[in-house]
């Protein structure tokens, strides 16, 4: 496609969450290829800036999402006095919609048809071409077809700051061959059971791995490294509640496997570069899972809609989910386990 003409100025709104946060870098950095000249304004997450607010060429606008009314207002007011030759509108959630109406735009890009929900239709004037399978990742990029861009390349390089790389070298020193476990997704249904990270974690340390546990400081991710602690019979390292998203990044970097429901955690993984041993029965590990490769994921998706739903995976809409209560058992800890053998091997330390 023929990038013409080029806009002056595009607003990017998508505020989160981490996970798709994660997914418009590659866009972004699309647009910057084809177009270095043009402003580029982010409407973002509170938490979600703390990963990406650094990236350079980008003026940020922070929503915080707690704030309800007022945080909008806040956006608007600080885009007054500006028209945007195009907005992308890549949430349809209706809080998003509602946000976008402040936003002053000649062209406003959202999902196709099929993809939208909650009055997403009626702020947007144009849509971004009618697809299904999509990865997220992907249908986030094809945001700019309509600008006449293709996003042919997909590149992060997220910045992360010397001190992150410098934490991250004091807690995970040296050259051993290290397993992450950040086992709490935002959504409770996607989560494994305690004891099966355990078992896992108990495996990897038998083999000479460095094992460690992660996660955020909420209440919730506290319990649940808690539980895992207790049933393991060889103790990993707890970093749980230590981290930034940054130093978060910088510890993915230096691990060789990521051991994760499907969660932020597992997208910025990706993003570095670190392999991804995703558990995948809820979502769809196609749709929803680490991008670059997802050899080591564990995927029962198929075996939860023919149980859960009475008919095969391919059969369900595109991007249904599956969060049943006991949905994540058909995981067993030794499909897990072959996973995480496959993976040592593919590095070179099975």
């Amino acid at each position: 496609m023929t990038p013409n003409p080029t806009p002056a100025s595009i607003c990017l709104l998508r505020t989160s969450a981490i996970g798709d946060v994660t997914h418009v870098v590659p866009l972004l950095r699309t647009l910057q290829q084809a177009w270095p000249d043009t402003s580029l304004t982010w409407i973002v997450g509170k938490l979600e800036r703390k990963l990406v607010g650094d990236l350079p060429g980008v003026e940020f606008v922070t929503f915080d999402k707690a704030a309800g009314w007022a945080g909008m207002r806040a956006v608007h007011a600080a885009l007054r006095g500006q028209r945007f030759d195009a907005l992308l509108q890549m949430q349809v959630a209706m809080r998003s919609n509602l946000l976008s109406l402040g936003i002053s735009a000649d062209r406003r890009v959202g999902y196709d048809r099929a993809r939208s929900k909650d009055l997403h239709g009626l702020v947007i004037n144009e849509r971004i071409p009618a697809r299904s399978g999509e990865h997220v990742l992907d249908a986030i990029g094809s945001f700019c077809e309509p600008l006449g861009l293709k996003q042919t390349r997909v590149r992060w390089d997220i910045p992360i700051p010397d001190e992150a790389h410098a934490w991250a070298a004091e807690q995970l020193p040296g050259d051993v061959p290290t397993l992450l476990v950040s086992p709490t997704s935002s959504h409770a249904l996607r989560n494994w059971r305690p004891e099966r990270y355990a078992a896992v974690m108990d495996h990897a340390a038998t083999r000479g791995w460095r094992v460690a546990l992660i996660g955020g400081p909420s209440a919730g991710e506290r319990a649940m490294a808690d539980a895992v602690l207790a049933a393991c019979q060889r103790q990993p390292l707890d970093l749980t509640g230590k981290d930034t998203l940054k130093k978060l990044l910088a510890m993915l970097g230096r691990a060789q496997l990521l051991l994760t429901p499907d969660s932020g955690p597992m997208h910025m993984a990706n993003a570095v570069g670190t392999k991804v041993l995703g558990l995948h029965a809820a979502s769809n590990p196609d749709r929803s899972g680490p991008y670059s490769d997802r050899r080591w994921c564990v995927n029962k998706y198929d075996e939860a809609a023919r149980k859960y739903l009475g008919k095969p995976g391919g059969d369900l809409p595109w991007g249904s989910k599956i969060e049943k209560p006991g949905v994540m058992d058909l995981i067993s800890v030794g499909d897990v386990v072959e996973r995480y053998e496959a993976a040592a091997r593919e590095l070179g330390l099975g």
